[in-house]
């Protein structure tokens, strides 16, 4: 399906301006172009071929229906799924807990010398918490010569200890984390120092030099391998910061450390723990240890070991100096050398890789792979991760040995470290790992020598496996030795001395001991049985008298081992109870009995929760299980039988409080804790059968006794005989009875045994795996007794509960829900169930109990929002809990069981929502998760046929018996779209959800959406279900949402199709604010509001539809709106056709309307809209969805389902989801290539989107058409849906889309052509329009289809208005062309000939005058053209381009329709200039050329009588005047048959102007406008129209009074245009209107660039001033252009009526300019040789007008001297003072201004020099007296007003101007003083008493000046 987008870029063609000059002579409108030179278009395919219009219906719909997109949802953007809440996450499953994983690899140690091997140790520490965090790694990189030193004692060599590459785990990441490499060598006599020497000072460049005594070294090195191979001393150590590693290597090289020291890392305070809520926020650019890029380190600062500083805390001394100063403060040694790493992520595990136990992880068969070795973590802090392995290791850390009072030689002291299971030396047992290059595992070890130190500090590290079962007889053994490091002479065997032993039981009271321990030292040989005592016990030699000297720390890391006294006790008293223990019972130092075994074992249950969280998460699968059993399984203890149940539970209880309480563990987004998520996803099971009832079947294999089969003591054992017959009963209630045995459900099984297939197959390396087969084999033979028994016993505890532990248990429904349907799954997979049926599966005493618990958490969810409203979070995620348990219950139970609570929870919801709205949401999210079901469809029991639907289930009410279309018939059909009681019987969830969505109120738009969002969730599940593809099923499904249709048609005034997207729904539409985002629409323009009102096209402007504005008070957003129609959309696409037709037929008129209305709406709101780069802010799972289902995949369906249905694979959408995740590495180097082709594949989604929805808008129409001869009111019907179809082509629409339309638009031409061309002029005239453009679109297919179209219109109004329709097309092209700025006129020539193509074939007519009919009219569409190539060579010349339109519109006087369309063409162009004044004056011509006609046609009072009435707003306007009525008939031959020439359009064309008057801020015209419109408004009795204009009224003259004098009008300049360049311009003057503040440079400037272009730069000349221009002195090849300001001119006499700031600036035909000059030709003189010259142009029309420029008709001149022009200076500077002075609200700064210039001493050619000039002298002159006297009294003013201003100022100026204040004043006063001798001297002639009557000319003129002057 293809969508046409395409930009139109053009060339802007210079303006020929003598081509207009030579084409002036001819007619505007003749044809320059013979259309029968192109070649046709190709034409659409038997366009005229159909015998009948059922044969024309069925081609259409058979070519729409090709090639469409079967699910609309795939196309559409997902909705925001923060209202998602039916997708339930599935728990991570269970496994190890690793950290960030670092892989070091060990290169090379490289020191200045090699003469003997090194050893190499790696372990890492946290510096900030003072902790080793890792175990040790060893490495060998010894060369073979060096290895072979040490053959003797090394037997054999395992390949797993060749590893030169470890993982380090880091779950913790601090910038204070350090790698420590410790280097050791073999013991050699002497100390550290002296070891060390050579390397300090041998270098290797003297190789050569020192040969022989390196060989000599050599040697000796040799010789201490051979005899003290097996003992080892410190040498060195080196250190790295591994997070400064990691910050460095972005710079892309190998890394050294001096890179590292330099380089700096943000310090971070102290991070959470990991698995904690506050963990997962740490900001993931910080020490980002997993993303890092590989890299080599090279340490080259190696330190030297020193002998008394070996320790942990010495080391982290020396780490802490190294920080702060890149070397330890204390002076350490260091030996040259270096060693290389190489440092890297780990993201998958490695080939080759063994565990920390030494398990192959991902075996390889060869053995030339060097293995890897994971290095278990000590993590800085607590992790809370359950166990998921089996480990059971131990670590023992000899720390320090003092022998300092010990009198003996014991110097170079060694421990031997031994793990024995006896006291015999073969009883060590061989589990302590080896080193590097050695065995895999030794039966002793030992540590390294500080030479001659009698208390060696130790800081070695042993590793041991702890045997799964530990007996009193496990011990560590520890033996001491002094090793002589030379051998003596009488002295030839051994070189050890034994000094003394010491020993560790392993178990202490049955517990595992570990922490730190100081052990004394006994001197003799140990005797029997010493093993079953501590050291502090027995009685023997001890050294320094039993005096503790050997400190050690031992630590386990043990999943067997719990390190807990709480837990410890409670394993140990289940193990009894299962039979595993004797009594009385030893826990630690206490006895138990048998008879206290139950309160012992109470009180462990209830200290559970008491014990610390880290032991508790990590055995808490373990801790569950038993509970469970215990509340499962009535105890005989002392044959009495114990209930344990309900204390159980409670401990459940406090355990699921405590972990959902607890701060350090994460919760999913409904509030779950994941710890127990997973557990009851992946590990619970029914706890175990009795194993004597496994026994009863000897001929089955029975598994193991238990699961954790590695969990030591604390596992379950054979049950004794006398507790098994109390199993078969509830420990509650021992009345329960069991259920009835029954075949399994098939239904069941099948999600059960794919749940359990998935589970085993994921969770295979987990400890809980367990064998399918083996469990129901096991369990066959106890199902009556006890499966059934755990969900009974569960909900009956949950109903009994009271208290705190009630509260809780309700609180955290979820895990009890969770956790009774994973027992009511496994209940119902194990019975027999063939013959039993779903109602009989469970108990009728359970179902009781569910009862009571859905109604106690109703009842709870009221009780937490009325008490505490804080709570609503909770409530919500109870409510949440509630709904997936229904939801659960649905597959297990009896459906009409579960649909009965279901309706109790509606009841109780409902009761309470007057009081409580929030109910509403949660009752929505509640619906939402059930029909979420995946049986949802079968749940809800669709009609087996549409039509024939049942109104009831009931035999009674479903009669359908008649299949004519009777009222009954007709009623039942319209009922199907109604939600009546019927539909919500039968189809009762759907019913319920379309309750609610009926039932919110859209007050509250935040509920209404999420109603909205439900059904939208439900119809996108079905669009993309795979159940559903067949067209017949969709057809039922849809039926089942034929009650959404009637909703949302009764919703349409809430609709807002505006577009503007309201992110918060809390907020109307008014606050929305809009994004460019695919989803969302931009603001829609008023041609949308106009087609659901009657005119798609808006030729009347903004205000004409003022009533449609209050029509629709939207208060949904547009989001909220386009979910809701994309739903009513899919209804209609899927529902059945023919029911679709039926419904239309009988629906109301009222009611067909309002569809109709909602087509038009869906047309705007699914408009294609041009794609941006912020459409890439959508979520990965959008571009995922919208991909798969443009491929057409069943990725789609798939993954909308699991969205849905809940059941989302996690694994699989992450890994999917790769494809969008730009994030990532693999993405980042091509951001901007992947940007472009997402936007490109958006907008080709998008695109798609717009034309399936489009097309089942046209669907629609169609089948409405189509019924449109069963209808009564066919004229309304075909009218209202081409309003539609004319709507959707105003739309961005894709060819395809815009091809069927055609086909539509033709096919109603065909079928209702009489009463399209009658009926409906208007729709007519716009349907011409559209069609119209579209033969001028670039795109072939589109001008094809269009130019078929209009011909048939054409063809089909030939035979009764055809005048009309040529009228028509007329217009519209004049409007086409005069509006459209990218209109290629040569697309239209090639439609118009494939128009006359169409003619000249079409036989049937070729004996009419059609063909010559059309042949004229093309001719005169041609003609119209030739005047667009006009007007397009002047489109960057407005002026130029405003007077071809005028004389354009001139041309049409005859054709006042014609001339309306290019007045309109007009005021569109100025509207888009913002010349608003002029578009208004377009508009009022065009009223005024509508008058003329109206009174030629009606002879009504209120109508102005023609032109003559706007004589007020324009003198221009008589200009329209009619033609006499004998040339033009109006509403003849389809003249003046358009919408604006009837008084709703004369009112909507000056409506229009009025406002634009408003916007240019002439409100005085505004005024005149509505004295014409307010008599039609009266006559029609319009008073809200009235009520509105009288508003405006009020506004317009409101702001007069705020703004009257400070608007600003036009300015203007006369324009001189000299040269033959300019062709008809030549000598022509013009006024141009500029608007207001234009400064001269500017319009010189954007005049001077467009001419510059048309002619060149160096042919066009500006004239800089404004002096007569001689043609003879200027050059005939270049082009002059004179630009003056001017300013308007009035006479005396006109001054009296323009008072105001508007009168002086409306209505101007006289513009003056003055031009300085002298008598010697220069411009500028002295004062009494200036001359002025004042020049007045008169315009042809008055401005304001049409046009911006008016030509001038007459220029008048005079000339004023000297006197004169002094005379009109001081009367200006007068004036300005008179006005400064006497302003309402004076500006000080301006009168300061004006006094400087008057009053200064140092104004040059100030009035004082014009006093002396003029004034100085009586002139000789006669003539000159009256003057001379004028000029005397004009300075006679101005000193009086410069008093005045003086001591205005006084009362004006601040503090700190007096003194300026003084200058001033004595300034005037010295101004006044010299002025007065020549003020005062008096022209004795001009006072002579003269004998003349009083009204002489001058007399009256002489008074009036001194009038004036005074």
């Amino acid at each position: 399906m293809s969508i046409y987008l395409s930009l139109h870029t053009e060339q802007v063609k210079s303006p020929t301006l003598a081509g207009l000059s030579d084409d002036s002579g001819r007619t505007l409108t003749s044809s320059d172009f013979n259309l029968r030179c192109l070649t046709p278009d190709q034409r659409v395919e038997r366009l005229l071929a159909y015998g009948s219009h059922e044969e024309l219906d069925r081609f259409n719909q058979e070519s729409r229906q090709g090639n469409r997109h079967p699910e609309l949802f795939a196309l559409y953007p997902p909705a925001d799924e923060e209202d998602a809440v039916e997708i339930r996450p599935i728990p991570d499953c269970p496994k190890e807990h690793t950290g960030d994983r670092i892989l070091v690899r060990c290169q090379a140690i490289k020191f200045e010398i090699d003469i003997e091997p090194v050893f190499a140790t790696m372990a890492l520490y946290d510096l900030k918490e003072k902790k080793k965090i890792s175990e040790n790694f060893y490495c060998d990189l010894n060369s073979e010569q060096f290895r072979s030193f040490l053959k003797p004692h090394m037997p054999h060599v395992d390949h797993s200890t060749l590893a030169k590459s470890a993982i380090f785990s880091v779950t913790y990441p601090t910038p204070d984390i350090y790698l420590v490499i410790k280097i050791e060598k073999v013991l050699q006599q002497g100390e550290i120092s002296d070891c060390a020497d050579p390397y300090m000072t041998f270098r290797e460049c003297d190789s050569a030099k020192n040969k022989d005594k390196l060989e000599k070294l050599r040697g000796h090195a040799e010789t201490f391998c051979h005899r003290l191979g097996r003992y080892r001393m410190p040498f060195a150590w080196a250190t790295v910061n591994v997070m400064e590693v990691i910050s460095t290597v972005a710079l892309d090289r190998d890394v050294t450390d001096s890179d590292i020291k330099s380089s700096s890392i943000d310090r971070k305070g102290q991070l959470p723990r990991r698995n904690s809520e506050r963990y997962s926020t740490i900001d993931d650019q910080f020490c980002n240890v997993s993303a890092f890029k590989p890299a080599t380190i090279t340490i080259s600062t190696i330190f030297k070991q020193e002998g008394d500083r070996l320790s942990d805390e010495d080391l982290l001394k020396f780490l802490a100096d190294i920080k702060k100063s890149s070397t330890p403060q204390r002076r350490i040694k260091t030996i040259s050398g270096s060693i290389k790493l190489d440092m890297s992520p780990v993201h998958d595990t490695p080939l080759a890789c063994l565990s920390t136990e030494l398990i192959p992880l991902i075996p390889v068969a060869e053995k030339n792979i060097r293995p890897v070795k994971e290095v278990l973590e000590f993590p800085s802090s607590e992790v809370y991760v359950p166990h998921n392995i089996y480990r059971n290791l131990l670590f023992v850390y000899p720390q320090r040995l003092n022998f300092v009072n010990r009198l003996t030689s014991a110097r170079n002291i060694t421990i031997k470290i031994q793990f024995m299971s006896g006291e015999d030396q073969s009883c060590s047992l061989p589990v302590i790992f080896g080193k590097s290059s050695g065995p895999e595992f030794l039966q002793e070890v030992y540590t390294p020598i500080t030479y001659h130190n009698k208390s060696p500090d130790f800081y070695e590290e042993v590793k041991l496996v702890l045997p799964a079962c530990l007996t009193e007889r496990h011990h560590l053994l520890f033996t001491f030795y002094h090793i002589s490091c030379q051998q003596k002479q009488n002295q030839s065997g051994s070189c050890e001395t034994l000094i003394g032993y010491s020993w560790l039981p392993m178990l202490n009271n049955d517990r595992l001991q570990t922490g730190q321990f100081c052990l004394p030292i006994v001197l003799e040989r140990l005797p029997v049985n010493y093993s079953l005592h501590t050291p502090e016990v027995l009685h023997f030699k001890w050294m320094e008298s039993h005096k503790g000297l050997f400190n050690l720390e031992i630590q386990a890391v043990s999943s067997v081992h719990t390190q807990d006294n709480h837990l410890e006790r409670f394993f140990s008293l289940c193990h009894a109870l299962e039979g595993g223990a004797t009594f009385p019972l030893r826990v630690r130092e206490e006895k138990i009995p048998e008879n206290k075994l139950e309160h012992e074992l109470k009180l462990s249950i209830i200290s559970l929760s008491s014990s610390s969280l880290e032991p508790l998460v990590l055995f808490l699968h373990l801790v569950l299980d038993k509970l469970f059993t215990l509340i499962m399984q009535p105890m005989v203890i002392a044959g009495q039988t114990a209930n344990l149940a309900q204390i159980a539970f409670e401990s459940v209880v406090s355990i699921v409080n405590s972990l959902h309480n607890s701060q350090e563990l994460i919760r999913d987004q409904q509030g779950r804790n994941s710890l127990l998520a997973t557990y009851l996803y992946w590990v619970f099971r029914l706890p175990d059968p009795p194993q004597d009832m496994q026994n009863s079947g000897s001929d089955i294999l029975i598994f193991s006794k238990s699961r954790y089969s590695t969990m030591g003591r604390a596992t379950a054992t054979t049950v004794g005989n006398m507790l098994l017959q109390s199993r078969f009963r509830s420990s509650s209630n021992p009345d329960i009875p069991a259920p009835h045995t029954s075949d399994e459900d098939a239904e069941i099984k099948s999600i059960f045994s794919a749940k359990v297939q998935r589970t085993s197959h994921i969770y295979c390396n987990v400890l809980y795996s367990i064998s399918y087969r083996h469990w129901i084999v096991s369990l066959w033979f106890v199902h009556l007794f006890l499966l059934q028994q755990f969900h009974e016993e569960l909900a009956l505890q949950m109903v009994v509960s009271t208290g705190v532990c009630r509260e809780n248990a309700y609180k955290y429904a979820w895990f009890f829900f969770e956790l009774l349907v994973k027992s009511m799954a496994q209940h119902v997979s194990q019975l027999d169930k063939q013959s039993v049926p779903r109602r009989n599966r469970f108990s009728d005493r359970f179902k009781d109990d569910i009862t009571t618990i859905v109604s106690v958490v109703t009842a709870e969810i009221g009780t937490i929002l009325v008490k505490q409203q804080k709570e609503v979070e909770q409530a919500e995620k109870v409510n949440i809990s509630l709904a997936f348990f229904l939801y659960d219950l649905l597959s297990l139970m009896d459906r009409g069981f579960v649909f009965q609570l279901v309706k109790n929870y509606c009841n109780q919801m409902s009761s309470k929502t007057v009081s409580l709205p929030t109910l509403i949401s949660m009752r929505l999210e509640f619906l939402r998760i059930l029909c979420s079901h995946e049986h949802y469809l079968n749940l809800s029991l669709f009609f087996s046929s549409p039509g024939s639907a049942p109104a009831s289930p009931c035999p009674s009410i479903s009669s359908q018996s008649s299949g004519s279309c009777s009222f009954q018939e007709q009623q039942r059909i319209l009922g199907l779209f109604e939600l009546s009681q019927d539909f919500k019987q039968q189809h009762y969830l759907a019913g319920l959800l379309l309750t609610e969505l009926r039932n919110t109120d859209k007050l509250y738009p935040r509920y209404y959406l999420k109603a909205i969002n439900a059904i939208y969730s439900l119809l996108c599940s079905h669009d993309l279900d795979h159940r559903c593809i067949k067209p017949e099923v969709r057809a039922k499904v849809a039926a089942l949402y034929l009650p959404l249709v009637g909703i949302i048609i009764d919703s349409t005034n809430y609709l807002d199709f505006t577009g503007k997207n309201c992110k918060n729904t809390n907020t109307c539409k008014q606050t929305g604010i809009p994004d460019d985002d695919l989803e969302n629409v931009p603001p829609i323009n008023q041609s949308v509001a106009m087609a659901i009102a009657g005119n798609p096209f808006n030729t009347l402007g903004r205000n004409v539809l003022v009533s449609m504005q209050g029509k629709s008070v939207a208060t949904l957003a547009a989001d909220t709106s386009r979910h809701l129609l994309v739903c009513f959309l899919w209804v209609m696409k899927n529902a059945d056709r023919s029911l679709i037709q039926r419904w239309t037929v009988d629906m109301p008129p009222s009611q067909l309307n309002k569809l109709l209305e909602l087509l038009t709406i869906c047309v705007s709101c699914f408009e294609y809209r041009v794609m941006s780069t912020q459409a890439l802010q959508k979520s990965q799972q959008a571009k995922l969805q919208l991909e798969e289902a443009l491929l057409r995949g069943m990725g789609a369906r798939g993954e909308m389902m699991k969205r849905v249905g809940g059941r989302m694979d996690r694994t699989m959408g992450q890994r999917e989801n790769l494809r969008w995740r730009k994030d990532l590495t693999q993405w980042r180097q091509t951001n901007d290539k992947q940007d472009k082709y997402v936007i490109t594949f958006e907008a080709m989604i998008s695109g798609n989107l717009a034309t399936e929805t489009n097309l089942i808008v046209l669907d629609l129409l169609e089948t409405i058409v189509q019924a449109v001869p069963l209808a009564e009111c066919k004229d309304s019907v075909v009218g209202g849906v081409l309003k539609v179809l004319l709507h959707s082509l105003t739309c961005n629409q894709s060819t395809t889309f815009l091809s069927h339309t055609f086909s539509t638009l033709r096919a109603l031409v065909v079928k209702f052509g009489d009463l399209l061309f009658e009926e409906e002029a208007e729709q007519c005239a716009d349907l011409c329009q559209k069609v119209l453009q579209y033969c001028s679109s670039p795109v072939d297919e589109n001008r094809s289809q269009a130019c078929a179209t209009l011909y048939l219109i054409m063809r089909y109004s030939y035979s009764n208005n055809f005048s009309r329709v040529k009228m028509q097309v007329t217009m519209s092209l004049a409007s086409l062309v005069g509006k459209s700025s990218d209109f290629q006129e040569e697309y239209l020539r090639r439609s118009l000939r494939t128009i006359l193509a169409y003619a000249e074939d079409d036989t049937e007519m070729q004996n009419t005058q059609l063909p010559s009919q059309v042949d004229e009219l093309l001719r005169n569409l041609n003609s119209i053209l030739s005047d667009t190539v006009k007007m397009r060579e002047f489109q960057e010349d407005p002026e130029m381009l405003m007077d071809l339109m005028y004389r354009i519109a001139k041309g049409y006087q005859t054709s006042p329709d014609l001339r309306l369309t290019w007045l309109q063409n007009m005021a569109e162009k100025h509207n888009n200039r913002k010349c608003y004044t002029e578009s208004a004056m377009c508009l009022v011509h065009a009223a005024a050329l509508v008058a003329e006609y109206l009174s030629m046609l009606e002879d009504h009072k209120y109508l102005p009588v023609g032109s003559v009435t706007f004589q007020n707003i324009s003198p221009n306007v008589l200009e329209e005047s009619a033609v006499s009525d004998d040339i033009l008939s109006p509403d003849e031959d389809g003249v003046c048959s358009g919408r604006y020439f009837t008084e709703s359009g004369l009112v909507g064309l000056l409506e229009q102007a009025a406002e634009l008057f408003s916007n240019g801020c002439l409100f005085e015209a505004v005024n005149e406008v509505y004295k014409i419109i307010i008599p039609i408004l009266e006559a029609h009795r319009d008073f809200r129209k009235l009520a509105s204009t009288h508003d405006k009224l009020q506004r317009a003259f409101d702001n007069i009074i705020k703004k009257g004098h400070k608007r600003m009008f036009g300015t203007y300049f006369r324009v001189g245009f000299y040269g033959a360049k300019f062709g008809d311009l030549d000598e022509r003057e013009f006024i141009y209107k500029e608007p207001a503040i234009t400064h001269l440079p500017e319009i010189s400037h954007r005049l001077e660039n467009f001419y510059s272009q048309c002619f060149g730069d160096e042919t066009l000349v500006m004239i800089k001033d404004s002096t007569p221009v001689d043609r003879k002195q200027l050059n005939p090849n270049k082009a002059y252009i004179q630009i003056t300001y001017v300013e308007p001119f009035f006479d005396d006499y006109e001054m009296k009526d323009r008072l105001t700031n508007f009168e002086k600036n409306f209505n101007l035909r006289r513009f003056m300019y003055t031009t300085p000059f002298t008598k010697s030709g220069r411009p500028r003189g002295e004062l009494n040789e200036q001359y002025k010259r004042k020049t007045i142009l008169t315009t042809m029309h008055a401005f304001p007008y049409v046009k911006t420029r008016i030509n001038v008709i007459q220029k008048e001149e005079f000339d004023l001297t000297p006197i004169e022009v002094a005379i009109e200076d001081m009367q200006k500077k007068t004036r300005e003072l008179a006005v400064a002075t006497h302003r309402e609200q004076p500006d000080a700064k301006m009168l300061q201004m004006l006094l400087q210039g008057s009053v200064g001493a140092t104004v040059n050619q100030g009035p004082l020099e014009v006093a002396q000039v003029f004034l100085n002298e009586i002139p000789a002159d006669p003539k000159l007296f009256r003057h001379h006297n004028k000029l005397r009294l004009c300075f006679k003013e101005f000193i009086m007003r410069c008093g005045e201003a003086v001591e205005k100022n006084k009362h004006l100026i601040t503090s700190d101007q007096k003194e300026y204040q003084q200058e001033l004043k004595k300034n005037y006063n010295r101004l006044r003083e010299s002025l007065r001798p020549m003020l005062e001297r008096k022209i004795p002639e001009l006072y002579k008493p003269i004998i003349r009557p009083r009204d002489s000319f001058k007399r009256l003129s002489f008074r009036r000046v001194q009038e004036e002057n005074s």
